[in-house]
């Protein structure tokens, strides 16, 4: 069982996580095997730094179809936009007609990390979340009016200080945002940024703040399982992903 991800070029943190998730569900002896596959998407600039992050992001739109086509040629079940902020900048018109696009162009389902982080909260029925990020100020307003366009009661929201890469970012960075971004009005942590480490923490967050921690890299490895029809729940992640799915 193949899953494809397409991740930013400067990103060292996707590659890692989800092989962490699925040698997780290989060690538990759990058909089918799931496989992950990796393309890079093509950008140019300094990568995980704030500035020109919007010029990036337009970069990877724009390459996306030569990219999708390299992964697709593993015949992958499902292929995963690893990127949450190209999202934040496509808008909800733009990235849906993006999905539909890739979904023609290679007749094999494609999600983005957004998507599926809306897929998830839906899942675990949460309207109303505390936001946090690595982004800059400007970046951190478009994935707030992202998630409020689908619904989504955004009641705190908090960013990461003195980023100077994103990519340099530690999963104990993540978790003291979450901490510090949780209010008792939220149902739920949302963290954004697939760049960031979050999955090895995700568990802890949970049983200290009282509520489901939800991030960008778990809810892109839940739903891609979920579409692909793998339903069986992989424990030591965090609540959602220690689920059983049902395929939508």
């Amino acid at each position: 069982m193949r899953i494809g991800f397409l991740v930013p070029p400067g990103n060292p943190t996707v590659e890692v996580e989800m092989i962490a998730l699925s040698e997780a569900m290989r060690a538990a002896m759990r058909p089918p095997e799931v496989s992950v596959h990796f393309t890079r998407m093509v950008a140019h600039g300094a990568a995980g730094s704030h500035q020109g992050q919007q010029e990036r992001n337009l970069s990877q739109i724009a390459h996306l179809s030569e990219n999708v086509a390299l992964l697709a040629m593993v015949a992958p079940k499902v292929i995963v936009l690893a990127h949450t902020a190209t999202s934040y900048t496509l808008g909800k018109k733009g990235e849906a007609e993006l999905v539909a696009r890739m979904q023609r162009e290679t007749g094999i389902p494609f999600i983005t990390a957004f998507g599926s982080v809306l897929a998830a909260l839906a899942h675990l029925n949460v309207k109303r979340i505390a936001f946090g990020t690595p982004y800059d100020a400007d970046a951190t307003a478009k994935g707030k009016a992202s998630l409020e366009a689908h619904g989504i009661e955004v009641v705190s929201v908090g960013r990461l200080e003195n980023v100077k890469n994103i990519y340099e970012e530690t999963a104990e960075r993540a978790d003291g945002l979450a901490r510090r971004i949780d209010v008792p009005q939220a149902q739920a942590v949302f963290l954004s940024g697939v760049g960031m480490p979050t999955i090895a923490s995700l568990a802890r967050m949970e049983r200290d703040l009282g509520k489901p921690a939800v991030s960008a890299a778990a809810a892109m490895m839940w739903n891609a399982l979920r579409v692909a029809g793998v339903s069986d729940p992989i424990s030591g992640f965090g609540s959602l992903l220690n689920e059983q799915r049902s395929k939508p």
